[in-house]
């Protein structure tokens, strides 16, 4: 929502795209922020209403587009005042090329639009309004969100305040403790997220849970040509499994016998894309920019949402609060792509992982301003990690972290403090 007011804010505001994985609250943040801080808002979903794409059939004159739109809305839609909001605009390419009129011709009408990913790179305009449109991306709720929702707000303020180097005060850490692992449950998804502030019960956040999982899916086979649909189905649901294998890097012949990487290196890009999963490639040389030396063949792929791989790889959730033997090597996966989401959200998409041949792996290198921070992730409290020793005497870096359950906050990150690093 800060994010959102800064752009209406902004004198040389352009129109806006806020992308994001299906079902991640884009439509419901768009109506929001409409509802609270315009006197008027206009709202179009070209899924819905196909009726609103004709609009864009003829020229792309703003100003006809716009009388069309206020007829079709029963009202008049006056610039300066009407945040304009086009949801699911993938599904019109002429409404998106028509965002570039739009911004050159009439600055003053607000435009917010909604869109998946990978709808809007499907949509293929005939001219994509390159440098005409400034893109968002919305994530599924951060630990820190979770917190809030779950009415936490005075115990997130006083986190704020905490200095570094320091440590969390005993009487907070249980209460957080509990809510890490209500959120490796539920995760971040919305719709999850209320039915268990609704309901607390498990079985129904399940159930919405299954829901959004079949929903990804019926998006495979709507988007992706046919003959990609069962790699993609594969890939996807051999994400949890691989990464509790422990793999040093993503194997595609275990995503099924006799398939190889050049056959599913097109399924992977397109789960890119649609915002399911991150890819997080290997640096062998740790310098700026960690892009020039990333290898795009030997990466790791982590889930957008953690309580969505816990619940495609069909991990019962008392055994996440019981945290049983049977439940150990799991749990080191799900602590790192929940570590995994929270720094994308904190820091951005570009994150990567070291491995020296045989030597040592570290799980996260991450820039921190001019620095470049090797990050290793420990699912409990114990911070000793040997692959970080190696790297510290090769690198000799400025900064090294764990993110651990350890309340101590100064080399060590409690994992429920993440949202607590920048950029």
């Amino acid at each position: 929502m800060d994010r959102l007011l800064a752009w209406r804010d902004k004198p040389d505001r352009l129109p806006l795209v806020l992308c994001g994985v299906r079902q991640c609250g884009k439509t419901w943040l768009l109506k929001e922020f409409g509802a609270k801080h315009y006197p008027d808002v206009a709202y179009f979903d070209f899924e819905r209403d196909p009726a609103i794409s004709r609009c864009f059939d003829q020229d792309l004159n703003p100003e006809r587009i716009l009388t069309e739109l206020g007829v079709l809305a029963g009202r008049r839609i006056e610039p300066g005042v009407t945040l304009v909001i086009f949801d699911e605009i993938q599904a019109c390419p002429r409404a998106l090329t028509a965002l570039k009129y739009f911004a050159d011709e009439m600055p003053l009408q607000h435009i917010a639009c909604g869109g998946s990913l990978l709808g809007v790179a499907l949509a293929k305009p005939s001219s994509f309004p390159v440098g005409k449109v400034e893109f968002q991306t919305l994530h599924p709720l951060t630990f820190y969100e979770f917190a809030a929702a779950n009415g936490k707000d005075a115990l997130l303020d006083e986190l704020a305040k905490l200095e570094q180097p320091g440590c969390v005060p005993a009487a907070f850490s249980p209460v957080l403790e509990s809510l890490l692992r209500d959120y490796q449950v539920i995760g971040g998804m919305p719709r999850a997220v209320a039915k268990w502030l609704e309901s607390r019960d498990i079985g129904q956040v399940e159930a919405v849970q299954d829901d959004i999982l079949a929903a990804y899916e019926l998006d495979m086979a709507k988007h992706a040509p046919a003959t990609d649909f069962p790699k993609l189905v594969a890939i996807w649901r051999s994400t949890p499994g691989q990464l509790a294998k422990e793999n040093t890097k993503f194997i595609f012949s275990q995503v099924r016998k006799g398939w190889r990487a050049r056959d599913l290196e097109d399924a992977v890009e397109w789960l890119i894309s649609a915002g399911m999963v991150y890819k997080v490639r290997r640096v062998e040389l740790p310098s700026v920019p960690l892009a020039a030396y990333a290898d795009d063949t030997y990466f790791k792929l982590y889930a957008c949402d953690v309580g969505l791989v816990r619940r495609l790889a069909d991990v019962p959730a008392s055994v996440v609060y019981q945290a049983n033997e049977t439940y150990k090597h799991f749990k080191g996966a799900l602590t790192e792509n929940l570590a995994l989401t929270e720094l994308v959200a904190a820091l951005g998409p570009e994150i990567y992982f070291w491995r020296s041949g045989n030597q040592a792996e570290v799980d996260f290198i991450v820039r921190l301003e001019a620095d470049i921070v090797p990050v290793e992730v420990k699912s409990e409290r114990n911070t000793v990690a040997k692959s970080l020793s190696v790297y510290r005497a090769k690198y000799s870096p400025e900064r090294a972290l764990t993110l651990s359950m350890k309340p101590d906050f100064g080399a060590n990150i409690p994992l429920y403090l993440i949202w607590r690093l920048t950029g």
